[in-house]
């Protein structure tokens, strides 16, 4: 697949499910950073992608529903992880593959998304984590729907770890230069203030 080649079409996950706990217990995707919520910055990054974008949220369902076509949550009480969430939303993907990205990375840009569905469309049967530092960021993928099947059976087994799956699915590695500012996690109060400054 070369530049010019159209990229298939994809949904869109943005995670905002979790308890919050670094946040005092907040519903992360709702803070606000540089004057609106987290899940505004995500939204407005990737709308122009997809016509499938889906918020995996818990709670506060009606404020997150304007920024999302549809809204899933997890199938089990008490916020049993990430996993649920892309569980979810791979049973709601309309789109043969599902762009997953966390509510906390406001500075994502658009070069990395496209560099993400392009790399994807390369090896379309695997998914994709993106690794930086020597380390898997397995809540930054895009993952074939057809993997359904395995990770519903690798949670029936008791796994949690999405980056397990993913890897034991033999992953395709996107490498980011170490210390990339765009895969900032601004999960704790002091990470949202000190990256305040910075231009989104």
């Amino acid at each position: 697949m070369t530049k010019n080649t159209p990229l298939p079409p994809c949904s869109i996950l943005l995670l905002a499910g979790g308890r919050g706990q670094r946040m005092g217990g907040q519903d992360k995707g709702l803070i606000e950073w540089q004057g609106e919520p987290l899940i505004a910055h995500l939204q407005r990054k990737v709308r122009p992608l997809t016509d499938d974008l889906i918020i995996s949220c818990n709670r506060n369902r009606e404020r997150y529903a304007p920024f999302a076509d549809h809204l899933v949550t997890d199938d089990e009480q008490g916020f049993p992880g990430p996993l649920a969430g892309i569980l979810a939303g791979l049973k709601a993907a309309r789109h043969g593959h599902l762009l997953v990205l966390p509510c906390d990375v406001p500075r994502i840009d658009a070069l990395l998304l496209q560099d993400m569905r392009e790399t994807a469309a390369l090896h379309r049967e695997k998914p994709l984590m993106l690794r930086h530092d020597d380390h898997w960021e397995p809540l930054l993928c895009l993952i074939p729907v057809a993997l359904l099947p395995a990770f519903e059976q690798a949670w029936s087994a008791g796994e949690r770890s999405p980056g397990r799956i993913m890897r034991n699915l033999g992953a395709t590695a996107l490498q980011c230069p170490d210390n990339d500012p765009r895969l900032a996690n601004l999960n704790t109060p002091e990470l949202l203030s000190s990256h305040n400054t910075v231009s989104d």
